[in-house]
């Protein structure tokens, strides 16, 4: 049994991945044709203008790799309502996409209208998954054995922190290559998390993701020949948090995925900052920015903030383990 669900792992890395490339020339192209090009805000790097007009939106291409992946194995309700929301959160990036890219709107989305419909997302998956009885409101502490009951307040918390990681995650995708960098680590930690767990599903469906974002870099890695868009980030964000729901886990996102939430930090910090002292913090935010201004080139930055991802990721498989010595 563990040979043959090893080689179903393998098979949804290899198949997402080989979708994802598979689809990526036809895309590129299509997304030109349509003159879905990305617009580079004037307050970004100055050197960033020469990727004006760089296909947006290709977050569709690793997008449609997952779902080949999970029609073709997964039948868990769980990571299908898990798979679901972050299609969900795919389609409000899809829909700021549009307004930026066919409306002209630079902007999208206004910041009330994202968050609307980000809530309404995640309170439709929290609904779903306690209605099936596949969430309860026992929360897990990374290194302690056991979990506690915090009743109502694990929704309230839940809402919050998956709408704050989804953004997070968006707030990563910056330059060439680092959301799908650093996201590819993570959803490899959940892929050993959810074997650890006995989800075959929830495995399989961390190791198409992984796969996708790894077929994606082939196109996206600098200098980019496409951009995966708000599209592509937010399927990330609910990607993340739907692995980590399904897997009973939500915390662990804080040591997993804390460059995605120093990310987020950095620009709250950086406006908070700003408000009391009309000085910056940071040379720019998102701090990936900062580094950037700060004399490094694009390809370290996605190298170092993968590679104290990986680190990150080890620490948090240490944290989760303690969970299966009960």
């Amino acid at each position: 049994m563990l040979i043959t669900n090893t080689l179903y792992y393998f098979l949804a890395l290899i198949i997402a991945f080989a979708v994802t490339v598979a689809v990526a020339p036809k895309t590129i192209q299509f997304l030109k044709k349509l003159k879905f090009g990305q617009s580079i805000l004037e307050i970004g790097p100055n050197w960033h203008k020469s990727k004006q007009g760089t296909p947006t939106m290709g977050g569709v291409m690793f997008i449609l790799a997952v779902i080949v992946v999970a029609l073709i194995f997964c039948r868990d309700l769980k990571v299908i309502i898990s798979i679901l929301m972050a299609l969900c959160f795919g389609a409000v990036g899809f829909i700021d996409d549009y307004i930026k890219v066919v409306r002209k709107h630079n902007q999208g989305l206004n910041v009330k209208q994202k968050l609307v419909l980000q809530f309404i997302v995640s309170a439709v998956y929290l609904w779903s998954m306690t209605a099936t009885g596949n969430m309860s409101s026992v929360i897990y502490i990374p290194f302690v054995s056991h979990g506690f009951d915090i009743g109502f307040f694990y929704y309230l918390f839940s809402l919050i922190f998956i709408v704050g990681v989804v953004n997070s995650v968006n707030l990563t995708d910056g330059i060439d290559g680092l959301a799908a960098g650093v996201s590819t680590p993570v959803f490899l930690f959940f892929a050993v998390a959810a074997i650890l767990c006995g989800s075959r599903d929830a495995a399989i469906y961390a190791c198409a993701l992984a796969g996708g974002c790894l077929g994606f870099l082939v196109f996206n890695f600098y200098p980019a020949k496409v951009f995966m868009g708000d599209t592509g980030s937010l399927f990330l964000g609910g990607a993340v948090c739907s692995l980590a729901y399904a897997l009973d886990m939500p915390l662990i996102i804080i040591i997993a995925g804390l460059i995605y939430l120093i990310e987020a930090l950095s620009v709250m910090l950086q406006v908070a900052y700003f408000k009391r002292t009309k000085k910056r913090l940071f040379k720019m935010s998102p701090i990936h920015h900062h580094f950037e201004m700060s004399g490094w080139k694009e390809t370290k930055i996605v190298f170092v903030f993968t590679g104290v991802t990986v680190i990150l990721c080890i620490v948090a498989y240490f944290g989760i383990s303690a969970w299966y010595m009960i």
